[in-house]
């Protein structure tokens, strides 16, 4: 029997765990401290995405060639990009109470991604780890395990959803995540 749209949608919400209200305000009072510090705060995070996960400069033809992460830190584009990442998550934080307003989001950047630069699913897990990690290490005094908790909800979600946009675009992925 085939399925309705709508009841795939529903089946894949039901295995989210969604973030309560204090949840949510931990997120956006964290990241009010951390978005203080947007430009060096992305910066570290694509270095440790390139550095421990050197693969993924295979969709950066500016990085591919670049092994030294001061080179990669001092590279305009690389801060671009960096960026560009911190706004995303800054929108999302922003609209943390609007689940219409999110799911557009990773919607259109799931689409750019899977259908524009081709970039396996995977790096979208692996990117979200990144972030948690940088998170708890360059801000200890204000990711605390509860903190982190919430934090890996939302990264749980952003990943959750840009993988079903990959699914509805027809993505055929060789990694299974």
């Amino acid at each position: 029997m085939e399925r309705q749209q709508g009841e795939v949608k529903a089946d894949r919400l039901e295995r989210l765990d969604p973030l309560c209200d204090s949840e949510r305000e931990m997120i956006k009072d964290t990241w009010a401290k951390v978005y203080q510090n947007c430009d060096d705060v992305g910066v570290a995070i694509l270095i440790r995405l390139f550095v421990n996960f050197p693969s993924s400069k295979q969709y950066f033809s500016q990085f591919q060639q670049v092994e030294d992460p001061e080179e990669l830190e001092r590279s305009a584009q690389l801060r671009k990009h960096s960026r560009r990442v911190m706004n995303a998550i800054n929108t999302l934080v922003e609209n943390l109470h609007d689940g219409d307003k999110m799911v557009s989001v990773l919607k259109l950047l799931g689409k750019a991604h899977a259908l524009r630069h081709k970039v396996e699913p995977v790096y979208f897990k692996i990117l979200c780890g990144v972030i948690l990690e940088v998170l708890v290490e360059d801000f200890p005094d204000c990711i605390t395990p509860e903190v982190a908790g919430a934090w890996t909800k939302l990264l749980d979600a952003v990943y959750w959803h840009v993988k079903g946009v990959y699914e509805e675009v027809g993505w055929a992925t060789s990694s299974a995540v």
